[in-house]
């Protein structure tokens, strides 16, 4: 009998749903919006409709999945065990780019707000601090990091409400360049070409990553089979209706906006839209959520790497163990901790590189699972099946592998680089396992009585 602890089962589909927005962090619009505006040029709605098409897709292939194999590991579970084993390994050691960079990503974006507001304290303080804080948070369990999370994200929602009201003010007295609340020119697609406004959605979609974290959490939900699913769906289309009605509404009322510096456009356009009061708020709003966007990702990448410990990919005894106190898996916690360091030597450029990667690779793999379970393995082939088991998921999988051959050069070669360091990984890991398992078999014996 195993007396091992496991992982509790605690979370709703609430708790689930403000998880997933919290690692995906509803203010990454502002965050990336000088970049994105550069990259799509422009036209933000467009590239927004054209990431949640290719995002919706392939969410609808994850709440497939998760109900056939609702335990954790992601994109590595699910290619594993639909299609092959190795194949799964290679996909989950390009999702851990995704899963063990995301937290360095937070850590660093809280620290250069920080420092922003408290120019005399070092970015490597604040990356230490954070470091200490998020650790403490996910060893003390689940339930705290969902109840930090519900609070971020009711404060991001109501800012961006709040902006968009600013807006619609603006266009209500006359101040805003349209004088009406309607009009289909963000959806129009004007003089800027579509190869650049699907760059700029191949980029956007790093603001949809967050949904696909939540399946890591199935071992913990209550339900998972029914909850999964549904909090995938919310938490997608919650991020669309924001981000595009943010599009939607700062395109029409002020289609001439400028800014010299895409790493502070949003703030410049804060400023334009509510004066220095909102984007005092802002800034607090921000850095509130950047801190719960980094509880999340530990959240995340621990359990990811709890899957890969259980399975004997990594360390068993290390990476699977769950403390019998807390029930977290607090040996992982303090590995990510560790690694997270390196916010101090990195920049926030090269760590959005390999989450972008990351997370593109895995989802294409999660398309094309759905088809080898579904539709080869089960043989689910009716007119209705086929639509769903494999129509829907080569769009998805279609989409996105397009969407991955658009990221930069050196994205890609970092990409195949880290892929090479896996399969080696595999190989040597394959090859020095084989002697000591056919060693075992000749030397087994029967134990006195």
């Amino acid at each position: 009998m195993n007396n091992q602890p496991a992982l509790s089962k605690s979370l709703k589909v609430y708790q689930i749903v403000f998880l997933g927005l919290a690692w995906m962090t509803p203010m990454i619009f502002f965050t990336v919006y000088g970049v994105a505006y550069d990259a799509a040029g422009g036209q933000m709605v467009l590239a927004y409709l054209i990431a949640f098409l290719a995002i919706f897709f392939t969410a609808y292939s994850y709440s497939r999945m998760v109900k056939a194999y609702p335990i954790a590991g992601s994109a590595y579970t699910y290619t594993k065990k639909a299609i092959h084993p190795r194949l799964g390994f290679l996909v989950g050691w390009a999702l851990l780019l995704d899963y063990i960079f995301s937290p360095i990503i937070a850590i660093l974006t809280f620290g250069i707000f920080m420092h922003t507001e408290f120019p005399s304290i070092p970015v490597y303080v604040w990356v230490i601090v954070m470091n200490i804080i998020l650790a403490l948070v996910n060893i003390v369990g689940i339930k705290s990091v969902a109840r930090i999370s519900g609070i971020s994200v009711v404060v991001q929602i109501l800012f961006i409400s709040l902006f968009c009201l600013f807006i619609i003010k603006d266009i209500a007295t006359g101040q805003a360049s349209s004088s009406t609340l309607f009009s289909l020119h963000p959806f129009l697609a004007s003089d800027v070409p579509f190869t650049t406004i699907f760059s700029g959605a191949a980029l956007i979609c790093f603001c949809f990553l967050g949904f696909d974290a939540v399946t890591t959490m199935a071992e913990e939900t209550i339900q998972p089979e029914r909850t999964i699913p549904k909090a995938i769906f919310l938490i997608v289309c919650i991020a669309a209706v924001m981000y595009i009605a943010i599009s939607y509404f700062t395109q029409i009322a002020y289609p001439g906006f400028t800014f010299t510096n895409p790493d502070n456009a949003a703030y410049t356009l804060v400023k334009l839209v509510g004066g220095n009061l909102l984007s005092s708020l802002f800034i607090t709003v921000l850095i509130i959520a950047t801190f719960t966007q980094g509880v999340s990702s530990v959240t995340s990448v621990t359990r990811f790497l709890y899957a890969l410990g259980r399975e004997s990919v990594l360390p068993q005894k290390v990476f699977s163990y769950i403390h019998p106190t807390f029930k977290t898996p607090v040996v992982n916690i303090l590995l990510v901790t560790a690694f997270s360091f390196l916010g101090m030597f990195i920049d926030l450029n090269t760590a959005v590189t390999f989450v972008s990667f990351g997370a593109l690779t895995a989802f294409t793999f999660v398309n094309l699972s759905v088809i080898a379970h579904f539709y080869i393995k089960l043989k689910k082939r009716s007119f209705t099946e086929t639509i769903l088991y494999l129509i829907f998921p080569l769009i998805g999988a279609a989409f996105i592998g397009w969407l991955l051959t658009l990221l930069n050069k050196d994205t890609l070669l970092i990409g195949v680089a880290w892929l090479t360091v896996g399969f080696l990984y595999l190989f040597v890991k394959s090859r020095l396992s084989a002697p000591f398992v056919k060693r075992d078999r000749s030397k087994v014996t029967v134990p006195e009585k």
